[in-house]
């Protein structure tokens, strides 16, 4: 059974000291997420559990991520991560150091709903 790009989401997060690129990703996707009011899946009585999550997350160093933290900050939905080259460093020379931008993208994605509603003479078009 195929599946549905249902939701696109995008947030931006950095670590502005500690150089950290898993912190600053992590915080892309909680920006992401706080965008997000989302009542599809009680309207429609969807379980959470058959959402497929894709999250990129776009960094400088993208091996410098940790993927699966990354993923346990998604509250729903089975997650997979993927970092790719993107974001920004800020370089601060003074002090020899940088400031590390993310940038996520994350996609919900939800298997076919074809044939399993029906619009009601009530339901505006």
């Amino acid at each position: 059974m195929s599946d549905h790009r249902m939701i696109l989401e995008m947030g931006t997060g950095n670590d502005l000291y500690g150089q950290d690129y898993t912190k600053a990703a992590q915080r892309a996707v909680q920006d992401a997420l706080h965008h997000s009011s989302i009542t599809l899946f009680s309207k429609l009585r969807i379980d959470h559990g058959q959402m497929r999550v894709q999250v990129t997350i776009g960094v400088q160093q993208p091996d410098e991520v940790d993927c699966e933290a990354v993923a346990a900050e998604l509250p729903r939905g089975v997650a997979t991560v993927r970092a790719v080259l993107g974001g920004l460093d800020v370089a601060d020379p003074d002090a020899g150091t940088r400031h590390v931008v993310a940038t996520a993208a994350i996609e919900a994605y939800l298997p076919s709903l074809a044939g399993k509603y029906q619009l009601t003479p009530d339901d505006p078009a």
